[in-house]
Parts: structure tokens; C-alpha cells; sequence
């Protein structure tokens, strides 16, 4: 555990120009590269990472070949140092918000869950209380709205944590996600009353891209039946793009309940009566502890968690 007495001292001793080179040798793999563009001798660059790697007491490129490559601390430097890099254009951008006589701005990453009612009626409260505040939506898997959040190109993810970034990141839960399995309305399956899940491996199917929750859960559903993971698959986290396939095809898609029943609701898919066993975590809020929250996110999260309270009787 670092001493946060040297904290400080490690402020004092980091550079701004140290950050930009090892950034921009994450954009161009080579050291040599990077300190072409920042208009600096090779020489120079080397010192300042020598520099650099004594005051955080880690070595940060190895040589490989005639070129050099980062350690395992390098590239854990590198991640933290594109934080860094997402908190400064997060603060930029707000700041030419305000500048323009506008009241900043938030940018909300979210899984597909929420997004009909909770992350609706949040963003309806947030507009209503600034009614000038810009705020930035996206939809994403959870894996890929965390690495957003970690480089601080978002101030809130709505999704789901791992355990090893819990001591980083504040989580609060929101609900579970009930799973559907989904059809376009012209599929065979439609009319069933019942649908097991092994009769659906002769279709093709259409599921989310690996490494997501949601595509982890349906590979432990398709190893307890001890069937291989469908071949020829389509990998998308595009709601509106599974619709479309569905609708055209005999494809299988499988998508949150909420989505689900939104959508069946007018006439654009059918949900297949046909029970996943295995459940997904419950998914929440996720905010970076090292970073703090403006006033309008702050308020978000509040809404957002109000909504959710205000919703749960219903489940």
C-alpha cells in the first residue's frame, strides 16, 4: 500500500510534458514516434522517462529489439495518465459550456437496461432542474462503459463492477435484469406456449459481443445444456440492430426484459416464452472516487436512484 505522505512529493516531481509522452506513446507503440511528434531529440525523451520512472520508483519501457516497449507498470501508467487526460477535456468542455452561457455539462454511459424507464426519468428531473446543462448519452456494454469511465470521458456509468475495481469506484445498485429471448413476429416459435432453450440451437442467433455480462450469462446457459456456443454468430450490443435482423430473419436474440416488453408492446418483436436459468449481477451507478462530481451530477445520480425507489414496488 503506498505511503500517502509521498503523494505530494509525487506531484511535485510529475510533469505535464511526461504525461503527454507517455500518452503519446500509447497512440504511436514506439517511444521513438512519440517524441517525434512532441518535437523532442530521442535523447531528451529518454531523460524525461528516466525522470519519470525515478520518481515513481518502477521501470516503465523495456528494450526490445532495437526499439523499447512498456512494462506491466508502464501500461498501468498509461491507463491512469488517459484518465487523466479524460478529466482535463471533461473540464475543458464544461468549462467552454459555461463560457457560452450554458450550465456545463454531463456525460451519462449506460447499459441497455435502464434506459426505458430509470435513465428516462433521470434525465427528464436533470433537464427540468438546468435546463441549459448539455448532457452526453451513451449506450454500451458494461465492460466498455467502465473503460470510459476510467479514462474520464464519462461522469456516471450505469452498468456493472467487477470486485477488484471496487476499492477505485463508488457502486451503488440499482436492480437485477431480468433476461428475454426475442423472435421477429413472423418466427416459427412465435405462437408456442412453451419454448425450451435447447430447441432454439438449430436457429442462429444474435448475441452480444464477448467479455460482455449479458454474453457471459447465456455461455453458462449454453454449457449446462453441453452445447458449443452457436457458430456464425452476429455480436452486436445494437438493440435497434437486432430488432432490424429479427425482423427480417429467423435469427434468436436475447435482450433485457424491460427493452423486451417495450418493444412487444408495439408489435416489433415476440418474447419467447422460454426461461434462462442463469442470472445476471445487479447492475447500478458507478462514479471514480479520485474524481469529483459536479453539482448536475450529483443531481443526476440522486434522480436516478429516486427513480429507481420510486419504480421498485412494481417488481
Amino acid at each position: 500500500m503506498p505511503n500517502a505522505s509521498l503523494i505530494p512529493q509525487l506531484l511535485n516531481r510529475l510533469r505535464m510534458r511526461q504525461v503527454a509522452l507517455i500518452l503519446a506513446v500509447g497512440e504511436h507503440g514506439t517511444l521513438r514516434k512519440a517524441s517525434a511528434e512532441l518535437g523532442m531529440t530521442q535523447p531528451a525523451a529518454t531523460k524525461m522517462i528516466q525522470e519519470l520512472e525515478s520518481a515513481l520508483g518502477q521501470r516503465l519501457f523495456e528494450r526490445v529489439g532495437r526499439g523499447q516497449k512498456l512494462t506491466p507498470a508502464g501500461d498501468s501508467v498509461l491507463r491512469y495518465f488517459r484518465g487523466m487526460r479524460g478529466s482535463v477535456e471533461s473540464m475543458t468542455r464544461e468549462l467552454a459550456e459555461l463560457r457560452l452561457g450554458g450550465s456545463g455539462r454531463v456525460s451519462v454511459g449506460s447499459i441497455m437496461a435502464p434506459s426505458p424507464n430509470l435513465l428516462t426519468h433521470a434525465i427528464v428531473a436533470l433537464k427540468k432542474a438546468y435546463p441549459l446543462l448539455s448532457v452526453d448519452i451513451m449506450l454500451d456494454t458494461s465492460d466498455r462503459l467502465f473503460e470510459l469511465l476510467r479514462e474520464g470521458r464519462l461522469d456516471v456509468a450505469i452498468g456493472r463492477i467487477r470486485d477488484e475495481h471496487r476499492a477505485d469506484y463508488a457502486f451503488t445498485a440499482l436492480e437485477n435484469e431480468a433476461l428475454s429471448v426475442v423472435v421477429g413476429t413472423h418466427h416459427p416459435l412465435g405462437t408456442k406456449k412453451t419454448v425450451r432453450f435447447d430447441s432454439l440451437l438449430d436457429y442462429p442467433w444474435i448475441l452480444q459481443p464477448k467479455g460482455s455480462p449479458m454474453r457471459e450469462v447465456l455461455e453458462q446457459e449454453f454449457r449446462m445444456l453441453q452445447a458449443p456456443t452457436p457458430k456464425g454468430l452476429i455480436e452486436t450490443a445494437s438493440i435497434l440492430t437486432t430488432t432490424n435482423l429479427i425482423a427480417e430473419t429467423d435469427m434468436v436474440g436475447v435482450m433485457p426484459q424491460s427493452i423486451a416488453d417495450h418493444y412487444a408492446r408495439h408489435g416489433l418483436l415476440k418474447v419467447l416464452p422460454c426461461f434462462i436459468q442463469h442470472k445476471m449481477e445487479a447492475f447500478g451507478s458507478i462514479t471514480r472516487k479520485d474524481r469529483p462530481l459536479s453539482d448536475a451530477a450529483r443531481f443526476f445520480l440522486s434522480a436516478l436512484h429516486g427513480s429507481a425507489l420510486q419504480e421498485e414496488p412494481s417488481h
